[in-house]
């Protein structure tokens, strides 16, 4: 794969978002007067990155060498046999470094970074892997760095959070709101605002002001141009879905990508059905939730009538979110991808199926487009192909699934 084929600027898929970060009536820059100019220099600067061949060189060289790409997709033949019905294959961002999709993104803003001058980087992180993925790469190119957490999730993601210290990161926690990622995502924006001229922030998802949902979209569009070249060599065709968990929406929209342009193929999103469709019970946005702005753009939410934030709840961090992100909604407004939620307990109860299956223990972000793709695998023929986007490995969740499930590990 060349390097200029990873970041496309004549398709003409790429005409979301428009000059003003629209996707449609979703996305946008609805931020204070004093991050319009930095959002508009970084908005620059990438229009000149993704245009020099000397970046995309070393976007694909790090893929590669660093992060490990290219990563597998895998015939779980143990699960097919389980659930019946369509062959499932996993696309395996669970073995890139650090751990999970994440560094995709990471590394090519880090170079970004890097070519504006910037020597201090700031992010949030939920569930503890963009954190992870951030402190890496600073690590690497010698960046200051500082991670934006919530106290609950620093919690129930105490071994991320070590690995973070460990790698040379200050981890702030965040005592506001609900202590989770959007109390961690306000911090880091406050951070922004005050150390602008030395400081890069690396969102994480494919959400916020523009240019972070159409960069961070780029970032992992990686995902489904590998998997859609190893399904042709495994099966002769594409698939018939594709599943994937969604949160903000990086891995999924990485995953999905590629095949936007082929009817033939369904593309699920699966939220986080927490406890139960109710207030404060759930992450689904598309379940329970209306259009409206928030953290820099305007997309999906989760609040009332008057526009106040409701309280989300979800047992994996990386999905505890209110938003989602505006190509998502874009797209799911147009029908092109269908969203979906599992629970709590079925994330659960995937998270323990693939490990006793397949061996392999899966994010509990990932879980949740398990606990769904098993699902839509069972209802279809077994002639059919249905590929599960493994966003990430578990190493991370043990703990906090061992507690959810009634077990408390000891040390």
């Amino acid at each position: 794969m060349s390097a200029s084929s990873l970041i496309p600027t004549t398709d003409p898929r790429f005409a979301v978002p428009d000059a003003h970060g629209r996707f449609g009536q979703f996305g946008g820059m609805y931020v204070p007067e004093t991050l319009m100019t930095p959002l508009l220099d970084l908005t620059k600067a990438y229009a000149e990155a993704r245009r020099d061949p000397s970046f995309q060189k070393d976007f694909t060289d790090m893929l590669r060498d660093y992060a490990g790409r290219p990563t597998g997709l895998y015939f779980a033949e143990s699960l097919t046999k389980h659930v019946g019905g369509a062959k499932i294959y996993l696309k395996r961002e669970d073995m890139l470094h650090t751990g999970a999709h994440k560094i995709n993104n990471v590394i090519g803003q880090a170079l970004l970074a890097r070519r504006m001058g910037k020597k201090r980087i700031i992010a949030e992180t939920g569930a503890g892997q963009h954190g992870t993925a951030t402190a890496a790469v600073c690590a690497r190119f010698g960046l200051q760095c500082v991670i934006y957490m919530g106290a609950t999730d620093m919690e129930r993601q105490a071994l991320n959070v070590y690995r973070m210290r460990l790698m040379g990161a200050e981890v702030r926690g965040v005592e506001a709101g609900q202590r989770t990622l959007k109390e961690a995502v306000n911090e880091a924006m406050r951070d922004w605002v005050t150390n602008v001229r030395e400081t890069h922030y690396i969102l994480g998802t494919a959400y916020g002001s523009h240019p972070y949902p159409m960069m961070v979209r780029d970032f992992h569009r990686i995902i489904s141009i590998e998997s859609k070249q190893q399904v042709l060599r495994a099966e002769g065709r594409l698939p018939d879905s594709v599943v994937a968990c969604v949160g903000g929406g990086s891995n999924a929209i990485g995953a999905f990508f590629e095949y936007l342009d082929e009817p033939s193929v369904k593309l699920i999103g699966v939220e986080a059905g927490g406890r139960g469709i109710s207030k404060g019970e759930h992450a689904a946005r598309f379940a329970g939730g209306r259009l409206g702005v928030l953290q820099g753009c305007m997309t999906n939410i989760l609040m009332d009538g008057e526009g106040q934030i409701e309280g989300t709840h979800s047992v994996s961090a990386g999905l505890d979110y209110a938003a989602v992100g505006p190509e998502h909604a874009y797209y799911r407004e147009r029908g092109r991808i269908d969203f979906a939620y599992a629970t709590d307990t079925e994330c659960l109860d995937a998270f323990q199926l693939l490990s006793r299956t397949e061996g392999i223990i899966p994010a509990l972000e990932s879980s949740h487009a398990v606990a769904h793709g098993c699902k839509v695998a069972a209802k279809a023929g077994k002639d059919e192909v249905v590929m599960i986007n493994l966003s990430g490995r578990g190493d991370k969740d043990v703990w906090s699934a061992a507690r959810a499930m009634g077990t408390e590990i000891k040390l």
